[in-house]
């Protein structure tokens, strides 16, 4: 297998779909399928012909984290210089990414791949997925930015709890719990993960890229700070052409024809 597939890349509608393929391994990370990622990421960043990416996995898995056998050769890498090297760059493209980013949850997602899934913007799985993290279970910490982005989405008592337990989630709870935005059944959920991706790429996607970049600095900021943000970026979503669109649009009572402008 190739660098480049080890990723499965298309492009339809404005949709980039990333799909991990390792699915004998059910897409756990290796060195060749992390920097194959990044390289992709770096891709939809650049190209303005994407405007939404749906990242999933193939087979029955999303991604189950490392890969330990690469991780515990005799010729391994440090487990930080992975972490440093193969996942928090990943990480840092997908917040960095001026474009809405969907992750569609195939099927079980367990420690870096739980936390590469909660680090993108909307998170969708199938009712027969479920998250783990996985890490205590081998005396490891959750890695990935999972101790950034867990607590913040369901709360220091229980992102404590499943970090150091590390007791599966089906995806339900999950969504329950406010870890994800929704869940699908299995016979509708790649359509629907699409449509949704889709949506967003018809959308007006500079100023989806400006209420991500707002998010991103959200719990650091006060609320002086928040406000001022805001404005910053209310003034630059002001003078983009879909602005305009969107407003002749509404006046003219038909549907706006956003370009990412």
């Amino acid at each position: 297998m190739t660098h480049s597939d080890y990723i499965k890349y298309s492009l339809e509608n404005g949709v980039a779909t990333l799909t991990l393929n390792r699915p004998n391994v059910f897409n756990s990370f290796n060195r060749e399928m992390a920097l194959a990622l990044q390289d992709h990421l770096r891709h939809c960043a650049q190209d303005e012909a994407v405007r939404a990416v749906l990242l999933t996995g193939e087979g029955k898995a999303f991604c189950a984290g490392q890969d330990l056998a690469e991780a515990t050769g005799p010729n391994s890498m440090e487990v930080s210089e992975i972490v440093v090297q193969h996942y928090n760059p990943i990480i840092l493209l997908l917040r960095e990414l001026e474009k809405p980013v969907i992750a569609a949850v195939n099927g079980v997602a367990a420690g870096a791949g739980a936390n590469l899934a909660l680090a993108c913007d909307l998170v969708v799985a199938k009712e027969s997925a479920s998250f783990i993290q996985a890490f205590s279970k081998i005396g490891l910490i959750p890695d990935s930015a999972g101790t950034y982005f867990l607590p913040r989405l369901i709360g220091l008592q229980r992102a404590s709890a499943l970090m150091m337990t590390g007791d599966k989630v089906s995806a339900t709870e999950a969504m329950q719990m406010g870890m994800i935005y929704k869940t699908f059944p299995e016979d509708s959920f790649a359509a629907e993960a699409l449509a949704l991706a889709q949506k967003l790429a018809s959308m007006p996607t500079k100023g989806l890229a400006y209420t991500k970049q707002l998010l991103n600095g959200t719990f650091q900021n006060s609320l002086s700070e928040q406000l001022e943000q805001e404005a910053v970026y209310q003034q630059k979503a002001g003078q983009t052409e879909d602005f305009k669109e969107g407003v002749e649009a509404f006046i003219q009572k038909r549907q706006p024809n956003f370009k990412g402008q």
